[in-house]
């Protein structure tokens, strides 16, 4: 597939992050911190090519990460980190909040409204998903005092059919958004300037309250297109753009992902018996287990009168 948006430099800057999420991941917060940091020079140094390199490819949880690791939680932070520098790129305050639980991690303001976004990837090797996963309920009740509220999503992880989540979204008045329609509204900034963009995000969040509930996905993503599409002619080639650039990134990250196996497989398949015994043994984390069942003692609370 011949690629003309996911350039070399772009497939690089994601091996880069990859690893260096890697070398980051040890102390939460101020890691969580040094993340924001990095994403803001590269958006100060390269402008929207950088934003537009890490929207379009950082929609898969890598494969090299391990379930529930610091690496994974840390990821999830940075793609919060992303779409809240894509908002101030559009002109609006934001803010990644990184030690408050059970809230939106993203608050974003301008003078006319205000609005909590939380960022939401998975990994392309898992199969099942639910409602839950896209925490939508939990949206509404964290939104708090502000006008609106926004999970930002990879498209191909949305369901195209009935789907709860709809119903969930139009009923609570929650949106739904892609990282590829977030994409579009960075490009459009770029051209029309920063009331603009305002404008039209407000219209978007706006547009779901003309819906009624539903779990017709066909009803909400029209809705979403059009509102978009309709606001201004220019639009029309930004979103063909961004459909071409969504499939490129598609294969990019199948491609990354698939190439880690494939050197998993391999690595396995080398191991000595002692050594894939020990690799066993660590995948069933054994000792550390042994180690918290040693820590057990009498809390003596018999004791206490």
């Amino acid at each position: 597939m011949d690629m003309r948006y996911i350039t070399k430099d772009a497939k690089l800057r994601r091996y880069f992050w990859i690893d260096e999420i890697v070398k980051l991941s040890g102390n939460f917060v101020n890691d969580s911190s040094r993340v924001e940091q990095e994403i803001m020079d590269e958006v100060n140094k390269s402008g929207s090519s950088a934003l537009m390199d890490h929207l379009r490819l950082c929609t898969a949880i890598p494969e090299s990460y391990s379930h529930d690791s610091s690496e994974e939680k840390l990821y999830s932070k940075y793609t919060d980190a992303l779409i809240s520098e894509c908002f101030k790129f559009m002109g609006l305050n934001s803010v990644v909040l990184t030690e408050r639980a059970d809230a939106a991690d993203v608050e974003v303001s301008c003078d006319k409204y205000s609005f909590v976004a939380d960022a939401k990837v998975f990994r392309l090797s898992r199969t099942a998903k639910n409602q839950k996963d896209f925490k939508v309920q939990a949206m509404d009740g964290w939104r708090h005092s502000n006008n609106y509220a926004m999970v930002v999503c990879p498209i191909y992880q949305l369901p195209t059919k009935n789907s709860q989540i709809y119903q969930q979204a139009i009923s609570r008045d929650v949106c739904i958004f892609t990282y590829t329609h977030l994409g579009v509204l960075v490009k459009y900034s770029e051209i029309k300037g920063r009331e603009n963009t305002i404008d039209l995000l407000e219209r978007i969040f706006k547009s779901i309250s003309f819906l009624n509930p539903s779990k017709d996905s066909v009803q909400y993503w029209k809705m979403i297109n059009k509102t978009m599409l309709e606001y201004d002619d220019e639009i029309q080639e930004l979103w063909s753009d961004e459909k071409k650039a969504t499939n490129e990134g598609i294969v990019v990250s199948k491609e990354i992902a698939l190439e880690f196996l494939s050197n998993e497989r391999i690595r396995i398949l080398r191991m000595t018996k002692d050594e894939a015994l020990s690799e066993l043994i660590k995948m069933n984390k054994i000792t550390s287990r042994e180690e918290q069942i040693r820590k057990v003692n009498n809390n003596e609370i018999m004791l206490l009168s």
